[in-house]
């Protein structure tokens, strides 16, 4: 038999106590599906009615025992159930009626308008039982559905819930993570103390060969503090991956340096050549001879001195050392010099001898390199590009010394709907010319030096330009970390 599932299920022995309950119901408006004793009572009840109308005294299983196994079958448990008895009218006979499972409980002979009052308050009980179980499902589905790993933190510090994707992050079962206490959980598990750090900022940590990302944002409840919500990601790929580019940006700017070594080499090279050549058929005139020698040592110094600046600029530090910024900057111009001369650009220097900073040269000095190359390209033949060094004596939270390199140019400029654009991989407007990590890397390396990066730029005619500005704390006082490792 199939009923109808907003249908009320009556179950009564007594044709005529079943009939006074069924008419009653169907003036209502309830659709009403009959059984007289309790094995029709389980059957029926597995088409899932809206509510049970149940008599205690039935000719097979007493009503007791029909709603137990009702409520004990977790397909019927959550069906609202009206016990209803002629013949046990004791308190005893209510609480075994509730404590079997019943939702209510009313003496034969029962009022048409309370039985309906009571039916009513059962249905809008099944219903809104209903949509929170189905809510709940969903929610459920969505929380597991996340690919970050999710955890609730209650205010007592409790892991009261976790989805799917964190167990797997982790490894562990639903019962080692929920319950536990979250500041003793991510310790053990990250070796960190998260409740000191500002972790409602996205942070990183590194375990064995994983890399994973973690924000802990509080949960307000009319300004009170009710809780967290922890959220963590595994970034391993997109660290291998950056990695990646980062090997390639230095293979792109190697053989940038390759071709300047070619260049910057051959002229004094055909020097030596011709100062030897003419040392030899001076032989006899001495004081000629050696003006000739001297000019040939000059020359080898400026190699020497070309081949030491190479060297050092993708030479690797494992520790993050003291470095002066207008040694860095003369490193750069050298390297850049072949372009700056074949655009006939002026570069107006503006630095003190004494500014010192902290951190990885090779780093620094592909960053620097980056931003004057992206100035030299930008501009137009026989501009100026300004370079300039200065001291900061309060920046940031910390009301730190500082320096500032800024990188200014008149070029075309950078337009407004590009700015937000320009730090993201891959994204550039130099089509094929460019590879679009120069940008990303710098200002990653930046970070990692604890610095930041501005742009302004301009494209109005006849003031357009750009002008990039690095600002670097001049004392490190926490361990920075290579950026390429």
């Amino acid at each position: 038999m199939n009923s109808d599932p907003s249908s009320i299920l009556v179950v009564d022995d007594r044709p005529a106590n079943r009939y006074i309950v069924v008419h009653a119901l169907k003036r209502a408006g309830f659709a009403v599906i009959e059984a007289s004793t309790g094995k029709e009572a389980f059957e029926l009840a597995n088409e899932l009615p809206k509510a049970i109308v149940l008599d205690v005294k039935l000719p097979d299983i007493l009503g007791y025992e029909v709603c137990r196994r009702i409520k004990a079958n977790p397909q019927t448990s959550h069906i609202p159930i009206l016990q209803l008895s002629a013949a046990f009218l004791s308190n005893e006979s209510k609480v075994q009626a509730l404590e079997s499972g019943a939702d209510s409980f009313l003496t034969q002979p029962v009022e048409p308008n309370v039985l309906i009052a009571t039916v009513k308050s059962l249905v809008r009980l099944h219903d809104a039982e209903a949509e929170t179980r189905q809510l709940g499902q969903q929610w459920q589905a969505t929380f597991d559905a996340l690919h970050e790993g999710v955890a609730l933190i209650g205010s007592s510090d409790t892991i009261q819930r976790c989805n799917r994707a964190m167990t797997s992050l982790l490894n562990r079962t639903y019962g080692q993570i929920e319950g536990a206490k979250f500041t003793e959980f991510t310790k053990k598990e990250f070796g960190i103390d998260v409740e000191k750090q500002n972790a409602k900022q996205a942070q990183e940590v590194h375990i064995g060969s994983r890399y994973f990302r973690f924000t802990l944002t509080p949960v307000m409840l009319q300004e009170v503090h009710s809780g967290s919500i922890f959220v963590l990601s595994e970034i391993t790929e997109q660290k291998v991956a950056q990695a990646a580019l980062v090997v390639n940006e230095r293979l792109v700017a190697t053989g940038r340096m390759a071709n300047t070594i070619a260049h910057e080499i051959n002229n004094p090279l055909e020097a030596i050549t011709n100062l030897l050549y003419l040392l030899n058929t001076s032989l006899e005139k001495p004081e000629i001879a050696h003006e000739h020698l001297a000019a040939a040592q000059e020359q080898l110094s400026r190699v020497s001195r070309i081949a030491r600046q190479i060297l050092s600029f993708n030479r690797e530090s494992s520790v993050p050392v003291s470095l002066e910024v207008s040694a860095l900057m003369e490193d750069v111009l050298s390297l850049n010099n072949r372009e700056i001369l074949r655009k006939h650009i002026t570069v107006r220097k503006e630095w003190p001898e004494d500014v010192f900073i902290e951190g990885f040269p090779a780093q620094l000095r592909q960053v620097f390199s980056n931003l004057l190359r992206n100035a030299i390209e930008a501009s137009h033949p026989g501009q100026e590009i300004r370079l300039r060094v200065s001291r900061l004596s309060e920046w940031g939270r910390r009301r730190e010394s500082a320096v500032r390199i800024s990188f200014a140019d008149h070029g075309i400029g950078i337009p407004t709907e590009n700015i937000g654009r320009i730090y993201e991989a891959f994204y550039t407007t130099k089509e094929l010319k460019g590879s679009g990590i120069g940008l990303w890397l710098s200002l990653n390396i930046v970070q990692e030096h604890r610095g930041t990066i501005r742009v302004r730029s301009r494209t109005q005619c006849g003031l357009s330009g750009t002008c990039v500005s690095i600002i670097l704390p001049s004392k490190q006082s926490e361990t920075l970390r290579d950026p390429s490792r």
